[in-house]
């Protein structure tokens, strides 16, 4: 029962005092004055809890006090207050939310004491989205913008997103986005791209037209809220749907511009990232191209963050898949940049340079880049990196150095120990190693000594485990290579000693033609051999290949009709055996 006035007054003389700083800040914590600030929330006086917010909005900037606050069951009287008639308040009690719950268990707090449902409930007001604003309707935006940014540092919260989600909080934040000021745009896009790593919300903005603002906001003179929006597209346009949306709102030219500005690191990683996954549509690889992307993310490859370089190596993975772009990259001197990022450590990295080399090499005149700075021995090196997407990475970027290389035989042959490395991951569990390093294999094959070489290593038996598999990507490459593994020595008969051709004969049934074709050219190398004519027979091939051989594809045609040959020749000189 104190005297209201005079805690006002004391309140009041404590705002002289420089709160921001540290000094003053701890004092307060250490006089035991943060309890007395926290059980004046629970008076019914205004004055008093307005005088006691004001102090604990500044002072828990303070990473110590925010916890003590938090410890002292504050966060509770403060969600109590999102329910107060005054708009003022519960503004101050937002905005301080938004500055204690930044770590794990606050953001718990607020949520188990139905804070999100209120905070939610501080966007719906009358003036949603408009543009010129009465002082009724700028107080309106103003509780809007307390309440989005208690909801940003809320929402780093899984459970958070969700509870943001139930409690309506999507369509609000979509109609705030219509809105022109910075000061609510940053904590409303700032909340939508912490959720946009969560499905639901990725739905909503491909579908609630958020795109077309995010894009807008893209030339904002605001920085951070570039950032946001950029990083929303980023965490969306994994998504082709959404992808497209930003190019016909035309967000695909301010992207690009926004590549020139290298100096704001955080703006950069969210702007490369949006590229990266907005360049896996080729239309708008094409629009990219015509803004000179290409050029400027060559530009960047050097003395950039890792999470930046990882975008960055990301988009011109996905640009050269369009061929231009690979000699573009030349012309820019990307590839020895590229080529030494094989060097690193970071995996996410790896798995991109793998991916941009592999497209690089189609192009002979690449190769000869690539081989000069000794690129090759980087990626059979990175075989052995522990983890298995880079392994694949690297195995799949080794095939087009090898069918460009001028003596690719030599060159593999010089990597002491190389040939072991890459049969002994035939071992892998991993499905897409295996695929990856079956199609390097079919190339190494092609030189008779390489071949003769793994077929020391024992590439037969392990090549003929694999054959049970029912994944197509791998039934195709697996028969590539048993085919081109034939041509040495006894290895047909080998493949059939280990049960690899029964298994091969079903791979016909599958409804993939790629699959149809190896499979084909595989069964016919191995009917050289009377043994798996047998086999293949006792398995019903000819049935299935007989439908073949009226195929539109040369190749299968062919290979069908070789293979029914060998069969039927077999089956003659037996009969002749037989009945003289």
């Amino acid at each position: 029962g104190g005297n209201p006035t005079a805690t006002v007054i004391a309140l009041c003389s404590m705002r002289d005092f420089n709160l921001s700083q540290e000094t003053c800040q701890m004092a307060i914590r250490d006089i035991g004055c943060l309890e007395v600030l926290i059980n004046l929330l629970d008076t019914e006086e205004i004055k008093c809890q307005t005088g006691s917010l004001k102090i604990l909005k500044e002072i828990s900037q303070n990473t110590l006090i925010r916890h003590t606050i938090a410890d002292l069951g504050a966060l509770e009287s403060m969600v109590k207050i999102l329910d107060s008639p005054d708009k003022d308040l519960k503004c101050l009690a937002a905005e301080t939310i938004a500055n204690v719950a930044r770590f794990k268990q606050a953001r718990r707090t607020v949520r188990q004491h139905g804070g999100i449902k209120r905070l939610v409930g501080l966007l719906d007001c009358v003036s949603v989205g408009s543009t010129s604003l009465t002082s009724y309707q700028a107080n309106d935006t103003e509780t809007a913008r307390c309440g989005a940014l208690a909801l940003w540092s809320c929402s780093k919260s899984t459970k958070n997103k969700e509870a943001i989600r139930k409690a309506g909080g999507i369509p609000l934040l979509a109609r705030w986005l219509k809105c022109s000021q910075a000061n609510i745009l940053i904590p409303v896009v700032g909340t939508l791209q912490e959720c946009a790593s969560e499905p639901s919300y990725k739905l909503a903005i491909r579908t609630e037209g958020m795109i077309e603002n995010l894009v807008k906001n893209l030339s904002s003179e605001h920085e951070e809220l570039q950032m946001h929006c950029a990083s929303a597209i980023f965490k969306c346009a994994e998504h082709k749907e959404t992808r497209d949306l930003v190019r016909q709102h035309g967000g695909l030219q301010p992207l690009s511009v926004l590549l020139g500005n290298s100096e704001n690191k955080q703006l950069l990683a969210a702007v490369t990232g949006a590229v990266w996954k907005c360049a896996i549509s080729r239309e708008n690889v094409t629009k990219f191209q015509e803004y000179k992307a290409v050029e400027a993310l060559v530009g960047l490859l050097t003395d950039q963050p890792e999470e930046v370089l990882v975008n960055i190596v990301g988009a011109l993975g996905e640009c050269c898949q369009e061929p231009i772009n690979r000699a573009v990259i030349r012309g820019c001197g990307g590839i020895p940049p590229l080529v030494k990022l094989l060097t690193g450590t970071n995996q996410a990295l790896l798995v991109n340079v793998t991916k941009t080399v592999e497209a690089c090499a189609t192009e002979p005149e690449n190769m000869m880049i690539i081989d000069h700075l000794d690129g090759v021995r980087l990626l059979w090196s990175l075989l052995k990196n522990p983890n298995p997407d880079v392994q694949a990475g690297a195995a799949w970027a080794i095939c087009p150095c090898i069918e460009n290389a001028k003596d690719a035989g030599e060159m593999v042959r010089s990597f002491v120990g190389g040939l072991e490395l890459i049969v002994n991951l035939l071992k892998s569990k991993n499905k897409e190693v295996l695929t990856s390093v079956c199609a390097a294999i079919t190339n190494i094959a092609k030189d008779e000594e390489n071949l003769a070489v793994i077929t020391d290593h024992g590439v037969v038996p392990l090549l003929s485990k694999l054959a049970n598999t029912n994944n197509d990507k791998l039934r195709c490459h697996l028969a590539e290579a048993i085919s081109q593994c034939c041509m040495w020595g006894s290895n047909r008969v080998t493949f059939g000693e280990n049960k690899a051709v029964a298994p091969l004969v079903h791979y016909l049934k599958s409804n993939d033609p790629s699959v149809h074709r190896a499979t084909a050219q595989a069964l016919y190398q191995l009917s050289e051999d009377p043994n798996n004519c047998i086999t293949m027979h006792e398995n019903g091939v000819v049935k299935l290949l007989l439908a073949m051989v009226g195929s539109a594809d040369e190749t299968l045609q062919e290979a069908a009709a070789g293979c029914i040959a060998n069969i039927r020749r077999l089956a003659l000189a037996t009969e002749k055996a037989k009945y003289g």
